[in-house]
């Protein structure tokens, strides 16, 4: 095997696609600071108890482990930001009222969390911390679709559900963590024989609401199905009723419903969001509310639970499942030390222009830019023309 080998999903960018992913990232924090967010960068490593602290097994599996060798403690390689930005929230802003924030950067995994994904995606998110009202979830639904649009990723489906359904159904059921994981996974494959066998043992009621959960995926009429069917189990009726309301407040996508869909990290606690676009396959963007997850962080002002919610999504795979765009247009220039032609070509570049100096013997190997104009010397002044 060659040296220079890359690990297996890990890739390098090229210049069309790096400057592609560079334009959607300018354009996406350009968007957060129009609502109103405000821009952070966590760390790429940190302690292994602070970068998991609360968040679940799903997350300890994603996450590469080093010894740091100033302290001896474990170190991780952040898998996800959001905990990283729950305690810049809870510990280092510990503002009282509301806190918007964004971020961009790389986050490392263990595996692909899908076929042919990175394992290094780039992060871009937004979270929002301080209000409980489904006001906060409308706003960051409306934030990821309009970054989406940004992309022009095509016609958007937005795909709803609510993680206080699942826990209404198995509040009381004995299920260990491994067991708890296998069900979310069949669950989410809809693998109706998977849920029954796993369910064996449990209550009718619990087995029955759960078979029913698989087929609890569509449009509008699968919430008046779930009224109907998990009537029978506290605080489902609340869930439905969030997602009656986020389904009529949502501009920009077309809503469906999953009410099964558990797949994630565990610290979700209210309405869950996915984000899909045609004709890509997979989810672009995930996010939902995680109220609590910065109070392992100890907010010095208060006890009480911080209401959160965000969402993420990996510039890569957006870039991905945007529509082509061609080389940006450029303006080839001579080179030389004249003073006007220098002056000339600073002018153009001031202004936003690409312009790429020929070096004397050489013409320019370049994919990523069509130079349609030339700068040219008329009559003792430098101008632009179309070739």
């Amino acid at each position: 095997m060659t040296a220079w080998v890359l690990p297996d999903h890990i890739a390098d960018v090229l210049p069309a696609e790096a400057r592609h992913i560079e334009d959607l990232r300018r354009r996406m924090l350009d968007t957060a600071n129009a609502y109103g967010y405000e821009l952070v960068i966590p760390p790429l490593i940190e302690h292994l108890e602070s970068l998991l602290t609360g968040t679940g097994e799903a997350l300890d599996l994603q996450t590469f482990k080093l010894v740091d060798q100033l302290s001896g403690r474990m170190l991780g390689v952040r898998a996800d930001t959001t905990p990283q930005v729950a305690r810049i929230d809870a510990h280092l802003l510990n503002r009282a009222g509301v806190t918007r924030l964004c971020y961009c950067g790389p986050v490392l995994r263990t595996r692909p969390d899908r076929p042919h994904a990175s394992r290094e995606p780039l992060q871009f998110g937004a979270e929002l911390y301080g209000h409980a009202g489904l006001e906060a979830d409308l706003e960051v639904v409306s934030l990821a679709l309009d970054g989406l649009t940004q992309a022009r990723v095509g016609s958007l489906t937005l795909d709803l559900g609510d993680a206080r359904i699942l826990r209404s159904i198995l509040a009381g059921s004995a299920l260990d963590p491994i067991e708890q994981t296998a069900l979310n996974a069949a669950l989410a494959a809809k693998d109706g024989q998977e849920v029954a066998g796993l369910a064996r043992g449990l209550g009718v009621e619990v087995q029955q609401a759960l078979r029913a959960l698989v087929d609890l995926y569509g449009d509008a009429s699968v919430l008046e199905e779930a009224q109907r069917c998990l009537a029978g189990f506290p605080g489902v009726a609340a869930a439905l009723d969030a997602l009656r309301w986020m389904a009529q407040h949502v501009d920009g996508a077309t809503v469906t419903f999953d009410l099964a869909d558990a797949s994630g990290y565990a610290y979700y606690s209210g309405v869950r969001f996915t984000v899909y676009a045609e004709p890509a396959g997979e989810a672009l963007v995930r996010g939902g509310r995680y109220d609590g997850v910065g109070a392992v962080f100890a907010r010095r002002a208060t006890a009480a639970v911080r209401p959160a919610v965000g969402f993420s999504l990996d510039l890569k795979a957006v870039v991905a499942a945007a529509q082509q765009r061609g080389p940006k247009p450029a303006i080839r220039a001579p080179w030389g030390q004249g003073e006007h032609l220098r002056a000339a070509i600073a002018s153009l570049r001031g202004r936003g222009e690409t312009v790429v100096c020929m070096l004397p013997g050489h013409e320019s190997e370049i994919d990523e830019f069509f130079c349609d104009r030339e700068l040219v010397e008329v009559a003792g002044h430098w101008i632009v023309r179309a070739i």
